[in-house]
């Protein structure tokens, strides 16, 4: 099965380089007409650049059509603009793809209160942002596939990247109450963790690696989370071509009682807490206060 993208928009948050580029190019080649985005500062989020205008004249030297936007993630009438420039364009969009990021690295004893601030600002409010200005667009046409980047950093932790991780879990979570919200409208929404070779990794990753974990490897997946088949509420690792599944889960638990209702219940019966046998993986919060009512049932 062949997994086109004729007749869609799509808008793809700091797509001047790396994992954005990827996909920017690879929509368009499966024909989307795409927003390219991005404010082209450094990695740190200053400065500024025409790494857009760059990839739009990729993409149509390919025979794709495309238009550039520098609006920041982090400006709400910005994205709002860009929305409807895209619309005035093309009528629609259909697929938003939030890319865009930033790194500020330092311990959490090291790290200023501003660098935490700005990292998720850019992170979680801009994808909030962008998200927020297509909602609407993508209620009223019935369509709408969204991708929320998170990380490894988020969903496991990563030593210097205390702002990093609770922007990027945070993503995780945005993904979980949309995907609610918007299933009856047809709005598929979906989390993708890459693990790529980019600007931002280029001092992580030693020169062969750093070739492996290419972003056009993490492409697929990003693809395939935005198609017309895509599922919804997944949290997709990605990276050198390996795709996982990550899930949040939730133990069965232990019901505590009369003398047990005590801290001390809680360290004698912690091995029961935490057995993950017959773990699940609620699909919603109130999920989790269903096996409650179970246990007390029981």
């Amino acid at each position: 099965m062949s997994i086109s993208f004729d007749g869609k928009v799509a808008i793809v948050t700091g797509a001047g380089g790396g994992l954005g580029r990827a996909y920017a190019l690879e929509l368009a080649r499966r024909g989307a007409k795409v927003v390219v985005n991005d404010l082209g500062g450094a990695r740190d989020g200053t400065g500024h650049s025409d790494a857009a205008l760059k990839v739009v004249e990729e993409i149509k030297a390919a025979g794709g059509e495309a238009m550039s936007n520098g609006g920041s993630v982090t400006e709400y009438a910005q994205m709002v603009e860009m929305v409807a420039k895209a619309k005035e364009a093309w009528g629609g969009v259909h697929i938003l793809i939030n890319n865009a990021g930033v790194l500020r690295d330092k311990s959490f004893a090291k790290m200023e209160p501003e660098d935490f601030r700005f990292v998720v600002d850019v992170h979680l409010n801009g994808s909030a942002n962008c998200t927020k200005a297509v909602w609407e667009t993508m209620r009223e046409q019935n369509y709408g596939r969204i991708l929320m980047t998170a990380s490894s950093t988020g969903l496991y932790g990563n030593f210097g990247q205390a702002n990093y991780g609770a922007a990027k879990l945070g993503l995780a979570g945005l993904t979980k109450t949309l995907y609610l919200e918007g299933a009856k409208y047809n709005i598929r929404v979906n989390t993708i963790a890459p693990t790529a070779g980019t600007r931002m990794t280029e001092d992580i990753f030693p020169g062969d690696a750093f070739k492996l974990f290419a972003p056009e490897a993490v492409a697929p997946a990003a693809l395939f989370l935005v198609s017309e088949d895509a599922p919804t509420n997944m949290i997709v690792g990605a990276g050198a071509g390996v795709f996982q599944a990550a899930y949040v889960t939730l133990t069965q638990g232990k019901r505590l009682q009369g003398e047990e209702l005590s801290p001390e219940g809680v360290a004698a019966h912690w091995a029961e807490i935490i057995d993950r046998t017959g773990e699940m993986t609620p699909q919603s919060g109130a999920e989790q206060a269903m096996s409650i009512m179970k246990l007390l049932q029981g």
